[in-house]
């Protein structure tokens, strides 16, 4: 039976990078089944999930630790709980220490989970304040309250901007 795993990746960017993961990945029989992958302060990070046989897993992860310009972490796959609501979530406020932590404090206190988060600050186009941005994929129970959620966002500072989609 094949195995599902997860790799993290990370090492100092430099062209060629994916290329020997996606060389190591091929060689082992694995498939690359889905994958995201930035360059944030110049470090190459990535995460990627791949179907091994059995018999190739062994030999997959030890050509994994040999790459010498890359961390590479793999843990087993699982199944986690179903979440069937999924929604989307953007948060615009001005950038503050601790506001991604607020934020997820009161994603996980509504039993929200994260599929995706992208974050970034920029500057405000009139003003030039720091900007927070957040966009989210998100799953909650089939009973989530999404009104009570934007009321807990939104009461975490004056400035800041919920908007919900379903994705």
């Amino acid at each position: 039976m094949p195995s599902i795993l997860v790799l993290t990746v990370l090492g100092a960017d430099k062209p060629g990078l994916v290329e020997q993961l996606a060389n190591v990945v091929a060689d082992h029989g694995a498939n690359w089944l889905e994958s995201s992958m930035s360059r944030l302060a110049g470090q190459f990070a990535g995460i990627l999930r791949v179907e091994v046989a059995a018999e190739h897993r062994a030999a997959l992860e030890a050509a994994l630790a040999e790459l010498a310009d890359l961390r590479v972490t793999v843990v087993e796959g699982g199944v986690g709980e179903d979440y069937p609501h999924e929604f989307t979530l953007s948060v615009v406020a001005h950038d503050r220490i601790g506001i991604v932590k607020e934020v997820t404090q009161v994603l996980a206190r509504h039993r929200v989970n994260v599929d995706q988060l992208a974050t970034e600050v920029m500057p405000a186009a009139m003003s030039g304040e720091s900007m927070f941005h957040a966009d989210a994929i998100l799953r909650a129970s089939a009973d989530f309250d999404e009104a009570a959620l934007q009321r807990d966002l939104e009461a975490l500072s004056d400035d800041l901007v919920v908007e919900f989609g379903a994705d």
